[in-house]
């Protein structure tokens, strides 16, 4: 399958180009910036030249023309940009017969309220929204597989939501809120120059405070409420997440590695038990790392991943893989 990815200047972006180039079912047809972008015309192994000899590539300019030819050339649209610029891509695309893959979160969310309220502006595309198909790769597969368009999951919201939906799904979970804590390194917070996410100036702070976006993504998909504060740490790249939460009474610490067997079986889950994860076991690896240690009716839940591979660009190549009916790890477990 040919795959084009737009933003591929950003760190998502040249991180799912390196997956593609390096798959053995996919080519690498484009790599395209927007039309004002100073990256444009630019080799994207000059951005990161780690990747020199693997993505010495022109990053074009998306233009009318480039359409044309996009239409001509890719079977998979990758979109690695903002969620505004991705709203009004991916019906473009969808037009044009592709398969679209959006890492934003321009259609994650069921409702268009949602995006007034978390991400600050009105979406125009409600029909879209009711048709996007999640891409939290292990618990949708089969609806990945016969969809046209996937949101790609959040970052934030793959390591909870792999960490808490075995728990919700055995009924082990009371009513009562889910607390999560969560910190994330600079990547995750892109490329864009900026003082706050400037890497000599960032000190671990939380960071929106009962409104951030990922909230109403965790608490759709788990269908429970969560109490999710995030933090900026400053270290490159990797997310750490501690959750605590509430077992119903009686609930034994055999009830609960029960519930996380239904993870077991996948090849990207590192289920560690008591052991706590930690992000230094994750980094630039494609793995969902979940221990977790029980007092009485209290359960701690750690959960470690890669913001950019199974937090982005690794979890797009999942949901492309079960797309092209290949196992969903095909050209990741061997990224390092």
């Amino acid at each position: 399958m040919n795959v084009v990815i737009i933003g591929a200047s950003g760190y998502s972006g040249a991180e799912l180009a390196s997956l593609v180039a390096k798959h053995p079912h996919f080519s690498l047809e484009g790599c395209y910036v927007s039309e004002q972008s100073l990256d444009k015309d630019k080799l994207l192994s000059e951005l990161y030249p780690e990747h020199t000899g693997l993505l010495d590539t022109l990053l074009l300019p998306l233009t009318e023309e480039a359409f044309s030819v996009i239409e001509q050339q890719a079977d998979y649209v990758c979109l690695c940009t903002d969620h505004k610029v991705s709203v009004e891509l991916a019906p473009k695309f969808l037009a044009l017969g592709k398969k679209v893959f959006d890492l934003s979160g321009g259609y994650r969310l069921a409702k268009t309220s949602d995006y007034d309220t978390y991400y600050g502006f009105e979406h125009p595309y409600a029909q879209w929204l009711e048709q996007a198909q999640y891409g939290l790769a292990e618990w949708y597969a089969q609806d990945i597989a016969n969809a046209q368009l996937i949101a790609v999951a959040g970052c934030y919201p793959t390591a909870a939501l792999n960490a808490l939906k075995p728990l919700k799904d055995a009924n082990l979970l009371t009513d009562e809120q889910v607390i999560i804590n969560a910190v994330s390194g600079v990547t995750g917070a892109g490329r864009k120059a900026n003082i706050a996410t400037h890497f000599c100036e960032v000190s671990l702070a939380p960071y929106g405070l009962f409104t951030h976006r990922h909230t109403p993504e965790i608490a759709q998909y788990l269908d429970h409420p969560v109490l999710f504060t995030p933090h900026l740490g400053n270290f490159p790249r990797g997310i750490l997440e501690t959750i605590y939460l509430t077992l119903k009474p009686g609930t034994r610490s055999e009830d609960i590695e029960k519930a996380y067997q239904v993870l077991a079986d996948e090849p990207l889950i590192r289920l560690k038990g008591s052991t706590i994860p930690t992000i230094k076991g994750v980094v630039k690896q494609p793995y969902v790392d979940i221990g977790w240690q029980q007092q009485g009716e209290q359960l701690i839940v750690v959960v470690a991943i890669d913001n950019l591979l199974k937090g982005a660009a690794g979890q797009a190549l999942q949901c492309m893989n079960i797309v092209n009916k290949k196992p969903s790890y095909v050209g990741l477990k061997g990224v390092c």
